[in-house]
């Protein structure tokens, strides 16, 4: 049995850049994508928290220690800049993979500052 689990996420990034007539993609500075474990084209989702639209893209390595995330093609319309993002890349696992599975999450302040990472998501409380 497989199951498709949450692999890595970049938590409240804020958008950069946002180019319509740009080869359809999301950048993102490639120290966040080697710390998240996001390869260079691998299929993202994209949540944005102010306005609330889900798409799918993929990503490209923006410049190293740039901050960089540029909603490019299409996708630009659904994100402009200063807006708050979540991206998510997904996998799937095995059984025996799950044993030891940990996501890799990355928590983003204000400026696009890497506040902290995690492998854990706190209980929510009622």
């Amino acid at each position: 049995m497989h199951a498709i689990m949450l692999k890595a996420k970049l938590h409240r990034a804020e958008v950069t850049h946002a180019v319509l007539d740009y080869e359809g993609s999301c950048a993102i500075d490639g120290e966040w994508l080697n710390l998240a474990g996001i390869r260079e084209y691998e299929q993202i989702q994209i949540y944005n928290i102010d306005n609330g639209e889900r798409f799918t893209t993929y990503a490209i390595r923006g410049e190293e220690g740039s901050k960089i995330i540029s909603v490019n093609g299409a996708a630009a319309h659904k994100a402009k800049v200063g807006d708050r993002v979540i991206i998510c890349a997904y996998a799937h696992y095995s059984e025996a993979e799950l044993a030891s599975f940990k996501p890799r999450m990355l928590y983003m302040a204000p400026g696009n500052q890497l506040s902290h990472t995690s492998n854990a998501i706190p209980v929510q409380v009622a």
